[in-house]
């Protein structure tokens, strides 16, 4: 026998262990993104921006990709009330300084396009119930206002969390890490503790 033999055995042996735990991995990842939940930032993107929206387009608030809040071009972002639109702009100056950049996913909406999102949302989440706790009706929401923007991707929700109430922007809602309003007085007391969801928000029950 030869001193490679022991050598092949072992390797031989090895294999199946190799395999075993990257199959034992494989099905944990599996798993864990069979059981997210639903209404992830990808997934109500998605219900935002699938072109589904019965002939609606940017003229009621549809954001294409790569929309900045500098883009006054676009009425998602040129209709956003002036002060909001102000603190972003001067966040999202401070951030580009850390190489952060911050994109609109989406601003205002007209009451025709919100009805429009609260109907698709409806039919993704299986009721009007569970849809409430994402997308407001037509006279709730405050992106109808032009009061409200959802800003992406993950690093500029993350930059925000650290340093939006220097800038007043406060995030409003615990399941929606994306979405941003304008709070003055955030500045020196910083920002409120934030309702679990929009259904919790006492301007949802007008």
């Amino acid at each position: 026998m030869t001193s490679r033999e022991p050598a092949r055995t072992s390797a031989r042996r090895t294999r199946p262990a190799i395999l075993t735990i990257l199959v034992v991995v494989c099905g944990a990842i599996v798993a864990a993104l069979v059981h997210q939940p639903p209404a992830s930032f990808a997934s109500l993107v998605d219900v935002l921006r699938g072109g589904h929206h019965g002939g609606l387009g940017e003229a009621d608030g549809a954001v294409p990709d790569g929309v900045t809040v500098f883009d006054d071009d676009i009425p998602s972002v040129a209709n956003l009330d002036p002060d909001l639109l102000g603190a972003l702009r001067e966040a999202a100056a401070d951030a580009a300084d850390d190489g952060v950049e911050f994109f609109v996913n989406s601003g205002w909406r007209s009451a025709e396009y919100q009805e429009q999102l609260l109907r698709e949302a409806v039919s993704q989440y299986g009721s009007k119930e569970e849809a409430a706790r994402w997308v407001s009706t037509p006279e709730t929401s405050r992106h109808v206002l032009g009061d409200a923007v959802d800003i992406g991707p993950t690093d500029a929700t993350a930059w925000l969390s650290r340093h939006g109430a220097k800038y007043g922007l406060c995030q409003i809602y615990g399941n929606e890490s994306w979405h941003y309003e304008l709070r003055p007085q955030a500045v020196d007391d910083g920002c409120p503790p934030m309702y679990a969801d929009p259904t919790q928000d006492p301007r949802a029950r007008k």
